[in-house]
């Protein structure tokens, strides 16, 4: 099965897109951009040259990816959220050779309208609240809000809060679906 593309997106010549990815109304793939099987790339999306796309990724409307983002298997993009990719940007300067990279690790999820400032790693399976602002690289199920964000808590991969503390050790179950959360010095892991 091919890819489906509204009439109105523009997908350049040499894009590469999965079997079954969606791309809906007014969204624009640059030719130099991966993007895995199963995507939906909503409304108004824009993809540049260097972005790589994994598999079964959700991008809603009016989200940017820019070069230098790396989206690794499932992650969620919220309507509005923000990638950048130059940390000190200047109209009358260019900076185009000190793009920094940014990696969104599998079933991570990125709140609507947060901010995610260049040269970030965001852990596996992470979810950064509505309207934060990520400045600093983020654990595997860590639970961040706030400007700048900071983390409140664990996620599971169900995508419901953890019963675990903040930082030490402890261990917990996700109610939804009975896997099992250990915390050993500040790092999660699912058993």
């Amino acid at each position: 099965m091919a890819h489906y593309q509204h009439e109105t997106a523009i997908v350049d010549p040499g894009a590469q897109v999965g079997e079954g990815s969606r791309i809906w109304h007014f969204v624009h793939v640059c030719g130099g951009a991966r993007i895995g099987a199963g995507v939906s790339l909503g409304q108004n999306v824009f993809v540049g040259n260097k972005v790589v796309i994994g598999d079964r990724c959700k991008i809603q409307n009016n989200v940017s990816v820019y070069d230098n983002v790396t989206l690794e298997e499932g992650v969620f993009c919220g309507p509005s959220m923000v990638f950048t990719n130059v940390y000190n940007p200047r109209s009358l300067i260019e900076r185009k050779d000190e793009y920094r990279d940014t990696l969104v690790k599998k079933g991570a999820t990125l709140g609507a309208n947060c901010t995610v400032v260049c040269g970030v790693t965001i852990g596996e399976y992470a979810f950064v609240g509505a309207g934060a602002v990520v400045n600093k690289d983020v654990k595997p199920y860590a639970l961040m809000v706030g400007v700048p964000a900071r983390q409140i808590g664990w996620m599971s991969e169900h995508g419901e809060q953890l019963d675990l503390p903040l930082s030490g050790n402890g261990e917990t179950t996700c109610a939804h679906t009975g896997a099992t959360y250990r915390l050993t010095d500040g790092q999660c892991v699912r058993l």
